[in-house]
């Protein structure tokens, strides 16, 4: 099974504004440097749509990140959003916008949370609508 390897302080960060969004959706990107397959610069963005069901990057947003990771020589090794009120599963709409066949897609869940309580953390490969579930492996440096 594949595995997504992420150390405990981008793992805290994502799930930070998961919390901090909800009950809109949070997203976002972790950029790590081109082929190398390792998270490392945790990029939140805006949810465009504001949307406590649904997430968008704004265009403009998106097109300044993906200059500004080309200039760094990196590419997205994580998307990331949230869902609040469903499980951490990727929903139609998700499979259909997954364009990254390298990246890792994690969804969180704060739908059963509050600033403390549980929480789901998962990681997908979704290739061709296909989504693979894979092992997430936290921890404390590369």
């Amino acid at each position: 099974m594949p595995t997504l390897t992420i150390t405990q302080a981008l793992f805290d960060q994502i799930v930070a504004h998961a919390r901090a969004d909800h009950p809109d959706e949070a997203c976002g990107v972790v950029a790590g440097p081109v082929g190398q397959g390792r998270p490392e610069r945790f990029v939140p963005m805006l949810n465009a749509a504001r949307s406590p069901t649904f997430y968008e990057f704004d265009s403009q947003d998106l097109l300044k990140l993906y200059r500004d990771m080309d200039d760094r020589d990196e590419e997205p090794v994580i998307i990331y959003h949230s869902h609040t009120a469903t499980e951490a599963y990727p929903s139609r709409t998700d499979i259909a916008y997954a364009n990254e066949p390298g990246a890792h897609y994690v969804l969180v869940s704060t739908a059963d949370s509050d600033e403390v309580g549980p929480f789901q953390f998962r990681s997908y490969q979704i290739l061709e609508g296909e989504v693979t579930e894979e092992d997430v492996k936290v921890v404390e440096a590369y």
